[in-house]
């Protein structure tokens, strides 16, 4: 059919369909060459996971969901007693079903679940080592800005900074801090905020590099020194993407400090870790269960403030209000 099109055609038209069929047949030799390696590297990683376990991958994997039908209780209530420290009634004088143990009593008769207080612990280690990193890679960011800062050492020196405090995992920096400050909510604080200053003033100087130039041009030309040039002509044009950045931080933070807790940064990680080496399948869930509404609330309530700081016309489509 090709051949039959291309005698209709003028010259210039056969030459570019010829063309259009050489780039066509590599890109399907290219697909087939990368599919192929592909599965390759699949196979591959099956057979080393299989040498890795002493041949017994494939034989488990029959057994892959078994032990999350092991988390199934006797009975669906168990959850929420255990969520909201409520007596049990199958209490055996064992740890697994006695709840009421870990409530933090504010006065008389009134308490806070176990799990809601770890929770809000975990929360506030989150929000404030994201408020540390959002301060610090604020201020680190302007300098390691190629539009900003001609000085090719600073830049430098600035960049390697942000790319060291970024290089290793938040929970290697926690077992170092643990080693220093004891275990403890502390040391995950510090962890968390270290690895988001690197994080975030790596996002922020890459937003600063394309920001629109013209207004710092403007303020340069009435005699603006640096500080107002970035103050008043970058500043207000990158503010909304580092608020949006820092909230896309905060949520990816809950979780860290949620993994750094359970190697000892206290919060509900280290409950969550306690509860599955015990076996204890209620509290297990309702763990799993506090995490996944905290996280969804977490992500509600960053995009309601993105809203309030951008602007609903940034999300209209088309350009018009809904």
């Amino acid at each position: 059919m090709s051949r039959a099109i291309s005698t209709e055609l003028s010259p210039d038209g056969i030459q570019i369909e010829r063309h259009w069929q050489e780039l066509a047949g590599r890109r399907r030799v290219y697909s087939w060459l990368i599919s192929v390696c592909l599965l390759v590297t699949v196979a591959g990683s099956l057979w080393f996971a299989n040498e890795s376990n002493a041949g017994k991958f494939f034989d488990r994997l029959p057994h892959f969901f078994d032990f999350a039908g092991d988390l199934i209780p006797r009975d669906g209530w168990e959850v929420w007693r255990a969520l909201f420290d409520l007596p049990s009634p199958y209490f055996d004088g064992s740890l697994k079903y006695d709840y009421p143990e870990g409530r933090i009593y504010l006065f008389g008769g009134l308490y806070i679940p176990e799990y809601f207080y770890k929770m809000l612990e975990t929360l506030n280690i989150a929000i404030l080592s994201t408020l540390i990193g959002f301060i610090f890679g604020f201020l680190l960011c302007f300098l390691a800005a190629k539009n900003l800062v001609k000085n090719k050492l600073v830049r430098w020196v600035v960049r390697r900074y942000m790319e060291i405090l970024r290089a290793f995992p938040e929970i290697v920096i926690a077992g170092f801090f643990a080693a220093i400050l004891s275990l403890g909510p502390i040391p995950a604080m510090f962890a968390v905020g270290i690895h988001t200053i690197g994080a975030l003033g790596k996002l922020f100087f890459e937003v600063v590099e394309n920001a629109d130039m013209r207004a710092d041009e403007g303020l340069r030309a009435v005699g603006a020194n640096w500080f107002e040039r970035v103050g008043f002509g970058i500043v207000p044009q990158v503010m909304p993407n580092f608020m949006s950045y820092a909230l896309l931080r905060l949520e990816i933070n809950v979780r860290a400090s949620t993994i750094i807790g359970a190697v000892g940064g206290g919060g509900i990680g280290e409950e969550l870790r306690l509860s599955i080496s015990r076996g204890h399948q209620a509290k297990t869930l309702a763990i799993v269960l506090l995490l996944l509404v905290t996280i969804i609330a977490v992500d509600q309530f960053s995009a309601w403030l993105r809203r309030r700081l951008v602007g609903n016309q940034a999300f209209a489509f088309g350009g018009k209000q809904s």
